[in-house]
């Protein structure tokens, strides 16, 4: 099979949404090929040893010669500075010689891209998990309004019924973007309805680790029903 491109994604191992994420996103011209990492709790030490086994999960993807590499855990890249998240994508490309990046970096990027500045946050996060969230994007240089999760380490096991009850609860009137953070937090379903009820941009974890890791390769595809930030060229 000829693809356009082979994708290559780095997730924790409870993660059952990413993947699904990806696969529905893709087109026929896109293969998706997942490195899983060890990971069945959200503690601050297990999700800090999930960086340090990215680097032989990629080399691991790099064997199936894909042409970018994500490290998907969007929570354990909001536990460094923008400036070492950054570092880490850098030494991953070097490592496998490929572009690679991660979902963190990709959410700031596609906040910026839609010109936002003054941003709200739900999560499935606890309490201190948010505040790192929190920390990493003002350091980065958002304003968070509003942040806010539900206190559960079962992320994918919550109902996007839920997801939107959320966002619409952290929405502010001086919102300009509305990020819903976590790669096993399912989104996808429910973007371009809180885009219309909203009226701002909407970006989730999935999409922007998706949309950054085709950037990464300067493919500006359109991908239908993934919100505003694949309208940006």
């Amino acid at each position: 099979m000829n693809w356009q491109h082979k994708l290559g994604i780095i997730v924790p191992s409870w993660n059952t949404v990413m993947e699904y994420e990806f696969q529905r996103m893709a087109d026929a011209s896109l293969s998706i090929h997942a490195q899983r990492i060890k990971h069945t709790d959200d503690a601050e030490v297990s999700l800090k040893w999930l960086s340090t086994q990215a680097p032989a999960a990629a080399t691991l993807l790099s064997h199936a010669k894909v042409h970018a590499i994500c490290h998907g855990c969007t929570a354990s890249g909001f536990l460094k500075t923008p400036q070492e998240d950054l570092a880490q994508a850098q030494e991953l490309s070097e490592l496998t010689g490929v572009p690679c990046t991660t979902s963190s970096s990709s959410i700031a990027n596609a906040l910026r891209a839609v010109s936002a500045r003054r941003i709200s946050v739900a999560s499935p996060y606890e309490p201190w998990l948010n505040e790192r969230v929190a920390q990493y994007l003002q350091a980065d240089g958002f304003d968070v309004l509003a942040i806010k999760g539900l206190g559960t380490q079962s992320h994918a096991a919550i109902s996007t019924e839920a997801v939107k009850a959320l966002a619409h609860e952290v929405m502010r009137p001086e919102t300009e973007a509305l990020f819903i953070s976590c790669s096993n937090f399912r989104t996808l379903d429910i973007i371009p309805a809180l885009e219309a009820e909203t009226g701002v941009p909407v970006i989730t974890s999935n999409q922007a680790a998706l949309w950054g890791t085709l950037r990464s390769l300067h493919d500006m595809r359109v991908v239908p029903g993934a919100g505003r930030i694949f309208q940006i060229s």
